[in-house]
């Protein structure tokens, strides 16, 4: 095989790469859960069984029976801290043997800092019947590793972008039963660039680049089930299946790698994000105090591979197993004004010992959540919460191919953490 024919093989590895995407995020995996900054005070433990645009992401029966129309919109700033380190890793370049990987041994904080932004609108038709529409950004973030890392040659820059417009209705049934259905219409865009290595170690790195972007849909479905007390919220969100187009641009490799020097254009890629079955409940212990719980099951094993079009033409592993998350938490009224929260959550990765790479420091995490909102005024409130999650350190050990060089991955995730601010503001109208 000529080193010509192995060009869409580096297509191969930077799909894998691009793909593959992982971060510190809230919830589980690259799912961003931060929709809501009412939900944030509570760690989001209460948010299917609620009403109004609030929590119209979770569940659009959410909006059914709403008194009076309401718009909501928030941002969360998600400060994710942890140190990426080599515990021994190896690369083998064409025709040679195993030695020790070059350069930095710890990569500090690769994660950046981001803003995730939402918003939602919920318009009363009548006592009845309300239309809505929800739009958040569930799966986004940015990782940059230093030029120098370790881990450069299976993770760079990465960016990921999602919006998801989610037009919705929501019906009273009876008095005690609300329904909801919804239309999920996801845009992605990602950029991707990564280190490649030459045969000599003496000989700097080449560099490849990938973007691709694509719309894809899905569906939501809720109940709501309600009496003087309590509420019972399930919902389902759908899998997306996601299909991106993009071009790859590869450059710096030289000598008998030169060949590999190219851009491809028009390379597909499909895969599925999970679905999400959510049950959650309030119940109200007293007049000031309502106590939340939910949990989450997330379908990742549909995260199983991803297919790749031509000229490629190949099917990456990937192997992800189901996961899921479990909530509780509290509101309480100090005031007719002001309301107190505050919830915990245990979450688990859906990554697998042996298949986790640079590009997917994830782990099991613990999420401890404060927060509140004020009534301004009886149309204009304000919501806040602050987030501190404490994730497990954890090994990164999946092998890499890269320009025709083997690496094996010895490293570990080790002191990660993050601190999620979220503010955002209700109008009723």
């Amino acid at each position: 095989m000529s080193f010509r024919t192995k060009a869409p093989l580096l297509a191969v590895s930077a799909l894998v790469s691009m793909f593959g995407l992982q971060g510190v995020a809230h919830a589980n995996a690259f799912y961003l859960e931060e929709q809501s900054a009412r939900g944030a005070g509570r760690a989001f433990s209460g948010e299917g069984a609620d009403t109004g645009a609030d929590s119209l992401w979770w569940n659009p029966a959410a909006i059914a029976g709403i008194e009076q129309s309401e718009a909501t919109i928030a941002a969360s700033a998600v400060l994710p801290k942890g140190d990426v380190i080599d515990t021994g890793t190896l690369i083998r370049r064409p025709g040679q043997t195993f030695v020790p990987i070059t350069g930095n041994r710890v990569s500090r904080d690769p994660i950046n800092k981001g803003v995730v932004p939402t918003g939602a609108f919920a318009y009363r038709v009548n006592d009845r019947i309300a239309l809505g529409v929800a739009v958040t950004s569930p799966f986004s973030f940015t990782t940059d590793y230093d030029g120098d890392s370790w881990a450069r040659y299976s993770a760079d820059k990465t960016k990921l972008i999602t919006i998801d417009i989610q037009p919705s209705i929501g019906v009273v049934v009876t008095d005690w039963l609300r329904v909801g259905g919804a239309l999920n219409v996801e845009y992605t865009d990602a950029t991707l660039s990564n280190a490649l290595p030459n045969i000599l170690a003496s000989q700097a790195d080449g560099r490849q680049e990938l973007k691709g972007n694509g719309w894809d849909f899905g569906w939501t479905a809720g109940v709501q089930l309600h009496n003087d007390f309590a509420t019972v919220g399930i919902s389902y969100k759908s899998s997306i299946e996601h299909n991106l187009k993009g071009d790859l641009n590869v450059t710096g490799l030289v000598g008998p790698l030169a060949a590999g020097n190219e851009s491809l254009s028009g390379i597909k890629a499909r895969f599925s994000t999970p679905g999400q079955v959510i049950v959650a409940g309030r119940l109200r212990a007293t007049q000031a105090l309502t106590l939340n719980a939910q949990v989450v099951a997330y379908s990742w094993s549909k995260f199983d591979t991803i297919d790749l079009g031509a000229p490629v033409n190949q099917q990456i592993p990937e192997n992800y197993r189901d996961s899921w998350s479990l909530a509780g938490g509290l509101d309480y009224a100090l005031s007719p004004k002001a309301t107190f929260r505050a919830g915990v959550k245990r979450a688990v990765t859906p990554t697998q010992d042996g298949q986790r790479d640079a590009r997917v420091p994830d782990a099991n995490r613990w999420v401890y959540a404060a927060g509140g909102s004020y009534q301004l005024t009886p149309r204009f409130g304000i919501d806040a919460g602050v987030n501190y999650v404490d994730f497990k350190d954890t090994t990164i050990d999946r092998a890499t191919i890269a320009a025709g060089s083997t690496i094996i991955t010895s490293g570990r995730l080790e002191n990660a953490s993050a601190v999620v601010l979220s503010l955002g503001g209700r109008v009723k109208f």
